[in-house]
């Protein structure tokens, strides 16, 4: 595995922890920087007396250590330095066009298209020979993206059936899908869209029970190609966000995730690696039950692990996270692959400290703070409205922060500001990441109902794919609002051409006084009095009018029956 290698390639060069200058450690940062990267010593625990207290097991250790307060002085682990495989940001040249349908492509590309349609038609072909009596056509590229584009639009105008979207007798009627293409063409792709070869379908169900058989097999190729394109066109900040994601789904697959917890009930699992600064999608995978990773380290370790490549990504990053993937063990085996990580947990989970002595109770006041700290690992706990339970390998325990919560006092709400750990105050600052994306996905989301369970995963990938281009396209030019970036998408998808934006006139186009005015009252009216130029152009007429237009310095009619000045500017 990557981590192990890793781990081992710690003890083999000593001589990197030691420098005659500080120009030596910079250059060498550089050439690490350049090279392609193991691990360096300088960032672990490598001495004796640390070794002999690595091999004491962690509940043991844990026993043997007592929490300290926010008057102790905590000293944070050694900074990671931040080493990423390609500048952060994303990977495009800013010098180019980029259009919201050009961005989008670039997860949803032609020939994963053309593949798209070559498998769809196949299957449309196998329901036909199995007694399906509706009409079929073979479905092109240029008709499927126009697909794409009404499953958009529907994601934006929501209405209660996709037959109402065609409907003419209703006062709420919407002219632009029947224009795009008919109800049941419409329905006929949306029962025949495939992702796979239905002949490679059958022949990986033969091997159902099996460990050959993948259950992944039908999204498998527009999946890979997402993935490759999320790593490829972006590549993130320093930090990061991992967290699930459900997809609403109750077909009964052996897949779908129940929880109890989260509005979607049952659905499909994606775990999900994000950029916290914009919820741009880094990478993502789907859960498919217990053997879903094969190194048997528990769902949660193995989740994180296989999201953070240090290949793809590089070294120095900061990973937050929350209680269902917290550990001890996938903390400190981040920290030596050069990966910081924030993140709560669960006290009861193994090798968490259990110890009660000068413990948090029930009766500590608002604001206490405990900590504990265990080599690079820091555990702390955080009195709020109730104990927070927060762990760290990039923080010290207390460095002085403080929130601002509200209060009652003689039956008035006071703020009053209180002591808060460093852990928490970056958790709730960047854990932001994937409830951004959420929240971005959500906009629009493109779900509906579907008779298939693969089909719901195929609209989700619309949502992944549509949400980062729009993160790219803010990222490039930031001129555009979630809601103006989706109707041009629609529009280029669909080929529609989108309405001309109105003309816009400067301010200056306004109407001043042809001439200085005079102290003379009885003559304010026709001292600088001039002809107006749209009267004699349009009527042949010598009107004589006060009025200018300040920014075209021509003379026009300002009247209640004669607005000439109006008219004039119709025609700029």
């Amino acid at each position: 595995m990557a981590h192990e290698e890793a781990l081992q390639a710690t003890t083999d060069s000593e001589e990197e922890c030691t420098f005659s200058s500080s120009e030596e450690e910079d250059l060498d940062d550089e050439l690490l920087h350049f090279e392609e990267r193991v691990d360096a010593a300088e960032d672990t625990l490598s001495n004796e007396c640390e070794n002999d207290r690595e091999q004491m097991p962690a509940a043991k250790r844990a026993r043997t250590l007592s929490w300290k307060a926010e008057t102790d002085v905590d000293r944070a682990p050694q900074t990671l330095r931040f080493l990423p495989a390609r500048e952060p940001g994303p990977q495009l040249s800013t010098a180019d066009a980029h259009s919201p349908m050009s961005l989008f492509k670039l997860f949803f590309t032609e020939s994963a298209v053309e593949n798209l349609c070559h498998n769809t038609n196949a299957q449309a072909t196998r329901a036909a020979a199995k007694g399906c009596k509706y009409k079929w056509t073979d479905v092109s590229v240029d008709e499927l993206y126009r697909y794409i584009g009404l499953i958009f639009c529907m994601a934006t105008v929501k209405m209660s059936s996709i037959a109402d979207y065609w409907r003419q007798d209703s006062p709420f009627s919407l002219p632009f899908p029947a224009t795009v293409m008919s109800r049941d063409r419409y329905r006929t792709i949306s029962w025949n869209v495939h992702m796979s070869h239905p002949d490679a379908d059958e022949e990986n169900d033969r091997k159902r029970g099996t460990a050959q058989h993948d259950r992944l097999f039908r999204i498998k190729p527009l999946m890979d190609t997402i993935r490759l394109a999320c790593k490829a066109f972006y590549h993130p900040r320093r930090n990061l966000a991992v967290k699930e994601r459900l997809v609403a789904c109750r077909a009964n697959t052996g897949m779908t995730w129940c929880t109890k917890v989260k509005p979607t009930k049952l659905g499909f699992k994606f775990f999900v690696l994000s950029d916290s600064s914009n919820g741009y999608t880094v990478d993502f995978s789907v859960y498919t039950g217990k053997n879903s990773f094969p190194t048997d380290r528990g769902l949660s370790y193995d989740a994180v692990m296989s999201l953070l490549d240090r290949k793809v990504l590089g070294s120095g990053y900061h990973v937050y996270m929350d209680d269902f993937y917290t550990s001890p063990k996938l903390f400190t085996d981040l920290f030596a692959l050069k990966f910081g990580a924030c993140g709560t947990y669960r006290d009861q989970r193994k090798d968490f400290p259990k110890t009660a002595a000068n413990s948090l109770s029930r009766s500590s006041s608002r604001g206490s703070i405990r900590w504990i700290r265990d080599g690079p690992l820091v555990c702390v706990k955080w009195m709020d409205a109730q104990v927070v339970s927060v762990c760290s390998t990039i923080h010290a325990a207390y460095t002085g922060e403080r929130v601002q919560r509200k209060i009652k006092a003689q039956h008035t709400w006071k703020a009053k500001s209180f002591p808060c750990p460093a852990p928490v105050t970056a958790y709730n600052q960047h854990m932001g990441g994937v409830d951004l994306s959420d929240q971005l996905l959500q906009y629009y989301a493109a779900q509906h109902k579907t008779m298939k369970w693969y089909r719901k995963i195929f609209l989700h990938f619309l949502d992944i794919a549509a949400n980062n281009a729009f993160v790219l396209h803010k990222e490039l030019l930031g001129n555009m609002t979630p809601d103006q970036f989706m109707e041009e998408l629609i529009a280029e998808l669909c080929g529609v051409p989108q309405k001309a934006a109105p003309k816009q006139f400067s301010t200056d186009h306004v109407p001043v006084p042809g001439a200085q005015l005079t102290s003379d009252v009885s003559r304010i009216a026709t001292v600088g009095r001039r002809i107006c130029v749209h009267c004699k152009a349009v009527h042949g007429k010598k009107q004589l009018t006060p009025w200018k237009c300040q920014a075209c310095n021509v003379h026009l009619c300002l009247q209640l029956n004669r607005n000439c000045f109006q008219e004039w500017h119709k025609s700029l």
